[in-house]
């Protein structure tokens, strides 16, 4: 099975060699990599969030395998939706599916449903593989779409998880694609954003699930991030480290209404 891109053109550059120029100028140099369980990096067109993103994966190691967890924005197809077989095809090379990840996310986590068509037109997980391709070519992708979920249903996922990445036992990076407040003014955005960035650093899934539907945080990829953290906690993470965090109003000037974007490495 072959995905083809969904936004590129749109998100990212389509053109092979513009997207790679644009990617390593996101890419800081001279900074240390070290290995990391996961991280939370943004998803929106690489002029708003380009910037996070590279600082991100500038400071870590990209393995064998990556786990990428996104958001389903289109409400399409299964509500923990995974690709089990196939390729990604992005402008920079053909992705492979890890379909030996996948196999044993889908036995130890009933909830976990093979299917393609909620993929299909999904943006929060393409936008992160040219950063990924960036600094490696040759990993094997995990992608899985998620929509709102129980609590106890976001524990199950990240059990599941963590049971996996043990059971193989090469080395596997979670990527957890989530953008912070959407719409509100930079006040509000920051106020919003610093509750949640706090539960994030803190290493604590339950405050942070709790504090974005408590106080209405628009901040999409909560159950992708909540997922990281219980899988990574289970893995033995320790460290939960906020790299840098921007709003779109750092890049346009309008600060009445931004979308705020951070990111995490989980260590």
């Amino acid at each position: 099975m072959l995905r083809l891109p969904a936004v590129a053109d749109q998100f990212y550059p389509g053109n092979p060699a513009v997207l790679a120029r644009e990617v390593q100028g996101y890419l800081e140099k001279d900074v240390s990599k070290q290995a990391a369980l996961g991280v939370v990096a943004p998803h929106a067109g690489y002029m708003y969030s380009g910037k996070v993103a590279g600082s991100v994966y500038s400071r870590i190691r990209i393995p064998e395998r990556v786990v990428l967890l996104g958001v389903n924005h289109r409400g399409i197809g299964s509500s923990a939706a995974i690709m089990r077989e196939g390729f990604w095809d992005m402008p920079n090379g053909r992705v492979e599916l890890d379909s030996v990840m996948a196999d044993l996310l889908v036995t130890h986590c009933p909830l976990m449903k093979d299917d393609a068509e909620a993929h299909r037109h999904e943006h929060s997980l393409e936008v992160q593989l040219p950063f990924i391709q960036g600094i490696r070519s040759d990993f094997k992708l995990t992608p899985i779409a998620l929509s709102f979920l129980k609590y106890s249903d976001c524990v199950s996922i990240g059990h599941a998880l963590a049971q996996s990445i043990g059971e193989i036992e090469d080395s596997t990076l979670i990527v957890a694609s989530s953008d912070m407040t959407h719409y509100e003014s930079q006040e509000v955005a920051g106020r919003k954003d610093r509750m949640a960035m706090d539960h994030i650093k803190a290493l604590d899934p339950e405050g942070l699930y709790r504090t974005v539907v408590d106080h209405n945080i628009s901040m999409c990829g909560v159950i992708p991030v909540t997922i990281t953290l219980l899988a990574c906690l289970e893995l033995g993470a320790v460290n939960s480290d906020l790299v840098t965090y921007a709003t779109s109003g750092d890049v346009t000037g309008d600060y009445a209404q931004v979308v705020g974007y951070a990111g995490f490495i989980i260590h």
